[in-house]
């Protein structure tokens, strides 16, 4: 637990650049990927209540980093875009996150970072 908070703490330090929280970043993730999602989506992904994904997207709807449109399956519902910058936005902040974890595993030999895997895709399975 103390390496995950450690790894996180990383990332934290990296999303400061560009004034992006963890949440922010995860959800911004997660709609990139997906290409869009709903709110309820993006509250399970983060494992928040739904109130608080929307408060994380109201943020990056000011920030002009999403955007909400109507979802056309649902005419009740409201799917979250990324726009133009929140598409860039997830780009700088996906590359520090994965150079943190890079410098934070880069202690470790190729040997040890294959062993470390291993045991945790075991631990996991």
């Amino acid at each position: 637990m103390q390496a995950g908070r450690a790894l996180r703490r990383r990332w934290w330090t990296a999303l400061e650049e560009w004034d992006v929280s963890p949440h922010q970043a995860r959800a911004l993730r997660t709609v990139c990927v997906q290409g869009e999602a709903r709110l309820s989506e993006i509250a399970a992904k983060l494992r928040i209540a739904p109130r608080s994904a929307t408060e994380v997207v109201d943020s990056l709807e000011q920030r002009g980093l999403v955007e909400r449109r109507p979802d056309p399956a649902d005419r009740r519902a409201v799917l979250v875009v990324a726009t133009d910058a929140g598409r860039e936005t997830y780009a700088v902040t996906d590359h520090a996150r994965h150079a943190a974890a890079a410098e934070f595993f880069g202690r470790l030999s190729d040997p040890e970072r294959e062993q470390l895997a291993t045991l945790l895709h075991r631990l996991l399975d």
